[in-house]
């Protein structure tokens, strides 16, 4: 068959360079255009698959408007049988979709119908799930909401992060779409309705997300350090009690404890033994990347800022300035 590919980000790429290696023909790829990304925001810096194609000496075309009658035409002479859309960034329309033969198949990263959604491998962590997969399905008007062809399943980790289940979800990915490919190309595909009372959603993420609470057990906090790692980061502003210095922090890593020496302290704390109060439990901290700074252990920060019983750890900067009012 010929194949079309729309994407943007890395998640994509091991499929995408499985197809390059398969019997199949890559009739095209498409992407979003180069944007300006980094802490300047100077430079426009192209898609993760543009940079790909770009090494591997593949056309890839990039369009802000994947529908738009000048993109619309260069899909259409293609003349490709199936379309692969796999973290592209835009609605794909009916239209485009019936230029190909075959019609056009997404890569999500669940277990549909759960976690439909822009970013369901954080919110499969931060909600406690110990599973997750990935899933092939056609594409819907309505989003993640197509017909499912095949699904796999990975156990989720207790060390996992959004990075590393990110990387082993990219590699699954790869059989399980090459494997549907090969049965619609011989015409033995079967496709199944989602469970509509299933459904549950994974809103795109936010830096606000990644806001601590210190109130929520710790055990939910570590959930959410683990998710968020490393973009948008659990993130908190840090306060020494003694010289009312502060700064930010993203936690990258720590362990829940079920008890600690937190009585009478406030939620966001440093006990005896400088771990953090949280709602329920303590949190115990093992590393954390300042503002400006490289990433390193606990112990290097609390040395390098003389930390003590009591100094505090606030949710943001507008919870700082309450401290202070």
């Amino acid at each position: 068959m010929k194949i079309v590919y729309f994407g943007s980000a890395q998640f994509g790429i091991p499929c995408l360079e499985a197809i390059c290696k398969s019997r199949h023909a890559l009739a095209g790829v498409f992407t979003q255009p180069a944007r300006p990304a980094g802490r300047h925001r100077s430079q426009p810096t192209p898609t993760d698959v543009a940079a790909w194609c770009a090494k591997h000496g593949i056309s890839c075309i990039e369009a802000d408007d994947i529908n738009a009658p000048a993109a619309a035409q260069k899909i259409a002479a293609c003349k490709a049988d199936l379309l692969v859309v796999i973290a592209f960034g835009q609605k794909v329309s009916q239209e485009v979709i019936g230029f190909h033969r075959c019609g056009a198949v997404n890569v999500h990263a669940s277990l549909l119908p759960k976690y439909r959604g822009a970013a369901p491998i954080h919110w499969a962590i931060m909600n406690g799930e110990t599973e997750t997969g990935v899933s092939i399905i056609t594409l819907a008007d309505r989003m993640d909401a197509g017909l499912i062809l095949d699904q796999d399943k990975i156990p989720i980790g207790p060390d996992d992060t959004g990075q590393t289940l990110h990387d082993r979800l990219a590699e699954i990915a790869v059989p399980v779409l090459m494997r549907t490919i090969e049965k619609i190309d011989a015409g033995t595909v079967q496709a199944a309705e989602q469970n509509e009372s299933q459904v549950c959603k994974a809103p795109k993420l936010k830096k606000e997300h990644g806001y601590i609470d210190w109130d929520k057990p710790a055990e939910t906090i570590v959930r959410q350090i683990r998710a968020l790692w490393p973009w948008p980061g659990a993130q908190s502003v840090y306060v020494s009690v003694r010289t009312g210095k502060h700064c930010c922090v993203v936690i990258s890593r720590a362990e829940a404890l079920a008890a600690g020496g937190g009585r009478g302290l406030v939620a966001g704390a440093l006990d005896d033994n400088l771990n953090v109060v949280c709602g329920k439990g303590m949190l115990k901290i093992a590393e954390l990347k300042p503002a400006g700074s490289d990433r390193m252990t606990f112990d290097a920060f609390v040395n390098g800022r003389s930390c003590g019983k009591g100094d505090l750890f606030v949710s943001s900067d507008e919870a700082l300035k309450g401290l202070f009012q």
